[in-house]
C-alpha cells in the first residue's frame, strides 16, 4: 500500500537528506510561514520531496517520479488516485523542486478564462527564464474543448502540464491530452502510515493522546483519505478544547461527541465489519433478498465504500451463481460501473439492485468447485506433454514432426463435435470436475454434456 506524503524532521544537527529544492516565501508545510490558521492538512503539507512518505511505487529508487525528479525531467502527467492521497501536493513539489511558476486550476469552478490566464502567465515566465506548470485538479470535470485547449501548449513546452483526477483517465480524459501525458497512479494510505500522520497531527497540536480505540476508530473512518482523517483529527481535538476541560486521553466517548453521526459505526477491517459482510454474503447465497439488502444497508450507514461492496457482489456473482444465471456477474459489474458514473447517493441503488437480483438467482458453485478441483491436480501433478494432435503447427518443420497431425476440427464434424475425441494427455485418465447442478441454466448445460458423452461412448463402442 502507499501514502500520503507526510514531513518528517531530520535528526537534531542533520540536514534534511538530498539538496534542498527552491522554495517560495511561504511555501505550504513551512512552519516559520505556514498559517496557523490554516487547515492541518494544509500545515502538514510537505515542503520537498525528501520530506514524503510512501508512494515508493513512484517515488522509490529508480521508480518513474523519483527519476524524473533526480533526472530534472519534467514531464506532463496525469495523477489517479482516491481523494486526500497527495496529488496536488505532488504537483506543488514538482514546481518547487525545479523552481517553475506553479499555477493551480480548479476544473469545478474554472474555465476557458483560466486557460488563457495561465497560458499567458506561463509565457511571461518563460521571457523571465522560468519554466511553469499548470495543475489542474479534478480534470476530469474539464469538457472535451476545456482540455483540447492545453494540447498545443503542451506540444509546444510552454508549460509542464499535472491533471489530477479520481476517475479512471481512460474514459474521463480526453485521448489526444492522455497520449501527452504519462499517467501514474497514487494508492490510498495503509492504516500504518495513517497511524504516523495522527502522530505527525498529535505533535503538531500538542493534543492530548488518542485511545488505541479511538485511533482505531478514525484511521476507519478515514478509509486512506488523509485530508479525512486530519479534518477528523483537528474536530476532535477542538471539540475537546472547546468543552472547557482538558481530558488526559481522547477516547472514543469524545470521538463520538465530537463527530457523531459521521463516525463508522464499526472499523473498518475489524470484527464487525467482517461480520456484516459476511452476513450480507451467507443472504445472497440463502437466496433471502431481504436479509440481504439489510445488511447491504448496515454496511453502507456503518460507512463502508459502497466500492468495497461492489466488489464483493461481482465475487458472489462468480462464486455461488456461475452459470446458473450468467446474466448475474454482468449485472454486478454494471452495478458497480453505474455506481462509479453516480456515486452516491444514487449510484447506492444499482448495488441494490444487483442484491436483489443475485439473492434471487439459480445458485450454483459447480464452476467455483471445478477450478479448485483442477487447481489441486495440476498442483500435485506432473508437467505431462501435450500429445502432439493437439499442438500448434505454425511452421513447416513443426508440421513435419508431426505437429497437429491427426487433429479433428471439431466444426468440419456431424453437429460441430468430433464425437470420439480426446483432448486430455495421453496417459492421464479422463477427469471429472464439472458437475452442474440442476438449478437454472446449469439444468440445460447438463443434459447438453449428457447428450456430448453419449456420442462419445458411441464412437468408442464403434
Amino acid at each position: 500500500m502507499s501514502t500520503l506524503p507526510l514531513p518528517l524532521d531530520p535528526p537534531a544537527g542533520e540536514p534534511a537528506a538530498g539538496p534542498a529544492p527552491a522554495r517560495r516565501a511561504g511555501a505550504a508545510g513551512d512552519p516559520a510561514t505556514a498559517d496557523d490558521a490554516a487547515p492541518l492538512a494544509e500545515r502538514l503539507r510537505p515542503r520537498h520531496l525528501d520530506e514524503v512518505i510512501g508512494q515508493q511505487h513512484l517515488l522509490g529508487p529508480g521508480k518513474p517520479l523519483r527519476t524524473a525528479f533526480d533526472a530534472g525531467r519534467l514531464h506532463s502527467m496525469i495523477l489517479w488516485g482516491p481523494p486526500g492521497v497527495g496529488k496536488t501536493t505532488l504537483a506543488r513539489l514538482m514546481a518547487d523542486a525545479f523552481d517553475a511558476e506553479f499555477m493551480p486550476i480548479s476544473a469545478v469552478l474554472g474555465g476557458v478564462k483560466d486557460i488563457r490566464e495561465a497560458v499567458e502567465l506561463a509565457q511571461r515566465a518563460r521571457a523571465a527564464g522560468r519554466r511553469s506548470v499548470v495543475f489542474v485538479d479534478e480534470v476530469h470535470r474539464f469538457n472535451k474543448a476545456q482540455q483540447d485547449a492545453f494540447l498545443p501548449h503542451v506540444e509546444s513546452g510552454l508549460f509542464t502540464f499535472v491533471g489530477a483526477t479520481t476517475e479512471n483517465p481512460s474514459f474521463e480524459v480526453n485521448s489526444a491530452l492522455l497520449s501527452r501525458a504519462s499517467v501514474h497512479v497514487l494508492q490510498a494510505l495503509d492504516d500504518a502510515d495513517q497511524a504516523r500522520l495522527l502522530q505527525r497531527a498529535e505533535a503538531l497540536l500538542a493534543a492530548p493522546p488518542l485511545s488505541e480505540g479511538a485511533r482505531r476508530r478514525l484511521i476507519g473512518y478515514a478509509d486512506g483519505d488523509a485530508r479525512r482523517l486530519l479534518n477528523a483529527y483537528e474536530n476532535l481535538v477542538a471539540s475537546a478544547a472547546a468543552a472547557g476541560t482538558a481530558p488526559d486521553v481522547l477516547d472514543e466517548a469524545a470521538l463520538d461527541n465530537a463527530l457523531g453521526e459521521q463516525m463508522r459505526r464499526y472499523d473498518k477491517g475489524g470484527e464487525q465489519f467482517y461480520d456484516t459482510i459476511s452476513a450480507l454474503h451467507k443472504s445472497v447465497r440463502g437466496s433471502d433478498p431481504d436479509a440481504a439488502l439489510y445488511w447491504f444497508v448496515r454496511m453502507l450507514d456503518g460507512g463502508v465504500d459502497p466500492r468495497y461492496v461492489s466488489r464483493r457482489l461481482v465475487r458472489m456473482a462468480v462464486e455461488d451463481i456461475g452459470l446458473a444465471d450468467p446474466r448475474a456477474l454482468r449485472l454486478a459489474l454494471d452495478a458497480a460501473e453505474t455506481f462509479e458514473r453516480l456515486g452516491s447517493p444514487e449510484g447506492e441503488l444499482a448495488l441494490a439492485e444487483a442484491v436483489v437480483y443475485l439473492a434471487v438467482a439459480p445458485k450454483s458453485n459447480a464452476v467455483y468447485t471445478a477450478y479448485k478441483a483442477a487447481r489441486a491436480l495440476v498442483k500435485q501433478d506432473g508437467s505431462r506433454p501435450v500429445p502432439l494432435r493437439l499442438r500448434n503447427a505454425p511452421t513447416r518443420l513443426m508440421k513435419d514432426l508431426d505437429y497437429g497431425r491427426g487433429y479433428r476440427y471439431a466444426h468440419d464434424e456431424a453437429e460441430g463435435f468430433a464425437a470420439g475425441e480426446r483432448y486430455w494427455p495421453d496417459d492421464l485418465p479422463d477427469q471429472r470436475f464439472y458437475r452442474p447442478v440442476e438449478r437454472g441454466l446449469e439444468i440445460r448445460i447438463a443434459e447438453k454434456l449428457a447428450q456430448l458423452q453419449a456420442l462419445n461412448a458411441a464412437a468408442k463402442k464403434g
